[in-house]
């Protein structure tokens, strides 16, 4: 039997890292929805709002700032990336884009290895408060970061349903031919995309840096349970994204209370269980040609 405390701590960390994994995964979701891009350089975005984060704290003991940094930095790398590299991949096969961003993800770290060098580390926590809840000591600094979390889906939500260009975005994620036909500029909806990816990638860092040890090869870490998430949720689904992040962070944590084994094989199992359901996951539609 698992302690109330100690599982009401499991739930708010479960939560806090599903916040992470879904503010990580939702550039991927967003990429591939509206270009058919798999882009694992978003998480090379994610390590460099990590650093950005950790260098600026260290500069002037503002945690906050960093996190700001590292996201106009990752947006403005992911928009350069966008630029000179996936415009010339659009018109080509899915794998394709995949291999060319996983080798900027691994360039990426080279890079960061040759910049910051390979020993870990760490960043303060912004807010070192802890609330009582049911008697159980809980960092208010992680449900911060799941309330921004929640608030950045919110936010996304209404700009892809109550602005023009969110519509238009909507609108080339069902059909870009019929968008393209409609005079919409998808060129710039593609670059709007990768830089807004990049900017939600960055802030997941940024976000996750006090939480954790920052380090070089952190993107390769979480890159298996970052396709999980979108894979389940449903590729190019936001809503799925939202969900399937939340419940894969809520397995990790309360699986490694159980039997530890669990925080690695339960995420898997549960892949596995939804796509022999559902193949395309929990919100995700049959997959449409370029």
């Amino acid at each position: 039997m698992i302690d109330p405390h100690l599982l009401l701590s499991g739930v708010i960390f479960g939560l806090s890292m599903g916040s992470v994994f879904f503010l990580m995964t939702l550039g991927l979701s967003l990429c591939f929805g509206l270009m058919r891009v798999i882009s694992m350089d978003q998480l090379l975005y994610y390590a460099v709002g990590a650093y950005l984060t950790y260098t600026v704290s260290m500069a002037i003991g503002n945690v906050w700032l960093g996190i700001l940094v590292g996201v106009l930095v990752s947006a403005l790398v992911g928009f350069v990336i966008e630029r000179l590299v996936f415009q010339r991949t659009y018109s080509r096969e899915i794998t394709f884009s995949m291999i060319i961003s996983f080798g900027l993800l691994i360039g990426g770290i080279g890079i960061i290895k040759a910049v910051w060098g390979l020993v870990p580390r760490p960043v303060p926590v912004p807010i070192e408060a802890q609330w009582n809840i049911l008697g159980t000591e809980v960092p208010v600094y992680r449900i911060v970061v799941v309330l921004i979390a929640v608030l950045v889906y919110a936010g996304i939500w209404a700009f892809l349903n109550k602005t023009i260009i969110g519509k238009a975005i909507r609108a080339g994620i069902e059909d870009v031919g019929h968008t393209e036909g409609l005079g919409i500029n998808v060129s710039r909806l593609f670059t709007l995309t990768f830089i807004l990816a990049g900017a939600l990638s960055g802030l997941a860092g940024g976000l996750h840096a006090p939480l954790i040890m920052v380090f070089p090869d952190m993107g390769l870490e979480i890159l298996a349970f970052a396709f999980m998430v979108v894979i389940i949720g449903g590729l190019g689904s936001i809503k799925g994204t939202f969900i399937s992040a939340f419940l894969v962070g809520q397995v990790v944590s309360i699986g490694s209370l159980v039997y530890a084994p669990l925080a690695q094989m339960a995420p898997f199992a549960i892949m596995l269980l939804i796509l022999l359901i559902k193949p395309t996951g929990l919100y995700g539609s049959a997959m449409l040609k370029r």
